[in-house]
């Protein structure tokens, strides 16, 4: 009796198991990277912009001066995101004088952006005042959610000088006031940088095509030695391609030259990813290096960084193989197509699975219609195995430079078939084949090993990549994207579900409690996933599926306690951020303060306005539905299997619910309403549906197939008759 119970696990070891699991996951979510400090001070800060001026257009030969000052100060390529979809040149300018995303009234659409032409008035002959810049402002307050206050950035300053129109727009104050201004930057111009502690010139509008924008870049580069030969002591220089001039999303320019901006990479907590930086992060960025402080309730920006290891050569950092302007381009081509082609290849497939679920069910009388062909079940296996690995193989190929290609979609395509093709004859020809559950819980291993190996080195895999995100969109620019969320989570949890059949019932919780904490520090750690709402999501998830992975329904008093647990994570993680400098905070910190304050209301709308859109745009949401339709015909109909499936295997059932729970949770928090739902969905229930499949066709039979035992130690499984007649 005495060693019984000492081989017997104590009732209390898996709740400190679980207890620990937690506290690790509230560690590795409130742990963040120190704050960098500013890399230099300056008593002048110089602002020229360039609308549309990208990196390909430098060259040091045709450009010389932009040519010097990159190769001199640090440098990054800039996301121009505006409140519009896509930021002509007077959204740009206003957005780097509100230091938030905010928006010119346009009046025509069409293929070009609006040339920068505000109403101007001069009342003296030292400054200036934009006549429409109190119903700009008023407009961007009211109308947009963003709560962007164009003119911020002049309030902030003792003074502005301005020269041009546009850079008007960026030092114009609240109230329309232009401190001082000129049309353009004269050709001598000593004297004139240090009036103003902060100047913004309009270096022109490069737009168009061939000789016609090689000569604007020309006339920008001259105007920008002009600035220099006038540049005081003591000066930082920021040089910014201020938006596009085409209705179609770029990357720019960003180079900042001064005292402590000598090489290195641009970067700001904004983005966590070297090299990349906003438009909005260059207000706080003058603000920081004048020693001024910055109206955190006004801006969305953070200051920017300066980060090591950029090579010494331009054209070694920005162009050629390192062209992230060039691979935005391309991914937004290439994924747009890539979703809706997976989108209907497994619609096609659970249509074409249907008859073969009808078939292969067993029936109570003495004839019935005949099991369908080993071969077309053998193809089917096969074809569904190869529809889950879809996303997996494309985050794999985004490792290779398929981008640089003249025909990106069809190199992409074929790289991700010929990696689909790998996966699937290695679970095809696994000693481990003819085991019921082998196929779904091998493309689980290999979707959470692929995103879990991307995260742990950098998510290289998903920044820029067709199955991640695109720096352009300005959402997100490191750790795990909406896509690669969807698919970790799906794999993470099934993974978990398909295993905990080899370990004693007690202990199942505790397996799938460690796997998901392990899981929650990989999403939520800035160092990785640096998504903590996609975290907490996961805790809630986890909870859920520990509380029925023995079996029985999720009742609500399960779930009740699955919330509370998720709830308490979420509360104690949103307490620990809140307490940060707001410069530091994550986002949920910033919501909690935003709620405290009273100014939470922006944030709700501009998550709603994205749910919305995302519902709309995103072929993730067929996929989401189309799994959901194909999921409920095979639990709910005579001829699915699903419910067979679950009764046999109860923490498959806890699987799909905690996916559910947590696929739904981040995606409306985070604002892309079922996208994340759409990767799990593409990822799992191809799999799910050949595991039914299996299920059926061994309906009959009275043990397992070869070599599935019920666990260590385990007798053969006999077929529950209750089970039989579902």
């Amino acid at each position: 009796m005495i060693l019984d119970r000492l081989r017997r696990p104590a009732r209390w070891l898996p709740y400190l198991a679980v207890a620990l699991i937690a506290a690790a996951g509230l560690a590795g979510l409130a742990i963040r990277p120190d704050a960098e400090t500013n890399p230099g001070s300056a008593d002048y800060v110089i602002l020229a912009g360039s609308a549309g001026l990208r990196w390909d257009d430098l060259d040091p030969q045709r450009t010389p001066t932009l040519w010097q000052e990159a190769t001199k100060g640090s440098i990054g390529w800039l996301s121009v995101r505006s409140a519009m979809r896509v930021t002509c040149p007077s959204d740009g300018w206003l957005t780097l004088g509100a230091g938030n995303y905010a928006a010119w009234p346009r009046h025509t659409t069409g293929s070009v952006c609006e040339p920068v032409q505000p109403a101007l008035t001069r009342p003296d002959d030292i400054g200036a005042s934009l006549t429409e810049q109190r119903s700009v402002v008023q407009n961007n307050q009211d109308r947009l959610p963003y709560g962007a206050v164009p003119g911020a950035l002049a309030e902030s300053v003792r003074c502005t000088y301005a020269f041009g129109q546009g850079a008007a727009m960026a030092a114009a104050r609240p109230f329309g006031r232009v401190d001082k201004y000129q049309p353009e930057f004269p050709a001598d111009g000593r004297g004139l940088l240090s009036e103003c502690n902060l100047s913004v010139v309009d270096l022109g509008t490069i737009t168009g095509t061939g000789e016609q924008r090689r000569q604007q870049v020309r006339t920008a580069d001259a105007t920008l030695a002009r600035v220099l030969a006038a540049r005081p002591l003591r000066s930082l220089l920021i040089v910014a391609g201020v938006s596009d001039t085409e209705r179609s999303n770029r990357l720019h320019v960003a180079i900042a030259e001064g005292e402590g901006w000598n090489g290195g990479w641009l970067t700001s907590a904004g983005t966590g990813r070297e090299g990349y930086l906003q438009l909005i992060d260059l207000a706080p960025t003058v603000l920081t290096a004048l020693g001024k402080p910055s109206p955190e309730k006004l801006f969305a920006g953070r200051s920017i960084t300066v980060a090591e290891g950029r090579p010494t050569d331009v054209t070694d950092a920005m162009l050629g193989g390192h062209n992230a302007d060039q691979r935005s381009i391309a991914q937004n081509a290439v994924a747009e197509i890539f979703f809706r082609v997976l989108a209907g290849l497994q619609i096609l497939l659970f249509l074409l699975a249907i008859p073969v679920l009808v078939r292969a069910r067993r029936h109570a009388g003495p004839r019935g219609p005949a099991l369908p062909p080993k071969r077309v079940v053998a193809v089917l296996e096969l074809a569904l195995i190869a529809a889950a690995l879809a996303i997996p193989a494309a985050l794999i190929a985004d490792a290779t430079p398929w981008w640089r290609n003249t025909h990106p979609a069809w190199v992409f395509g074929t790289v991700t078939a010929l990696f689909i093709a790998i996966g699937t004859a290695v679970i095809r020809f696994s000693p481990r084949w003819p085991h019921r559950l082998w196929p779904l819980g091998a493309t689980a291993l290999i979707a959470t090993v692929v995103v879990g190996f991307d995260l742990l080195t950098g998510a290289q895999l998903q920044l820029n990549g067709v199955a991640g995100y695109s720096a352009v969109h300005g959402g997100r620019y490191a750790g795990v994207g909406g896509v690669g969320l969807g698919v970790f989570v799906a794999g993470l949890l099934v993974l978990a579900g398909a295993s905990v059949k080899w370990i004693d019932k007690r202990w199942r919780p505790v397996l799938v409690v460690l796997l998901g904490g392990l899981g929650v520090v990989m999403v939520g750690s800035p160092y990785l996933g640096a998504d903590p709402v996609g975290a907490i999501a996961l805790t809630a998830g986890v909870c859920v599926a520990a509380a029925i992975t023995t079996g029985g329904w999720l009742t609500f008093p399960r779930f009740a306690w699955a919330a509370l647990s998720g709830l308490g994570v979420t509360i104690a993680f949103a307490l620990v951020d809140v307490r940060r400098p707001a410069s530091d905070q994550s986002i949920l910190g910033r919501v909690l303060t935003e709620l405290l304050n009273g100014t939470a209301g922006p944030a709700m709308s501009r998550n709603a306005a994205a749910n919305g859109q995302a519902l709309l745009d995103s072929p993730l949401t067929i996929l989401a539905v189309a799994g959901v339709l194909m999921l409920a015909f095979c639990q709910f109909s005579p001829w699915g299997g699903l419910n067979r499936l679950f009764g046999l295997h109860p923490a498959l059932r806890a699987a799909g619910a905690g996916v559910t729970v947590v696929t739904l949770l981040a995606g409306v928090l985070n604002g892309s309403a079922l996208t994340v739902a759409g990767a799990a969905a593409a990822t799992a229930v191809p799999t799910a549906v050949l595991t039914a499949l299996r299920v059926l066709l061994h309906a009959a039979d009275r043990t397992r197939p070869e070599g599935e035992t019920d666990g260590p130690g385990g007798p053969l499984m006999r077929e529950d008759p209750s089970l039989a007649s579902r």
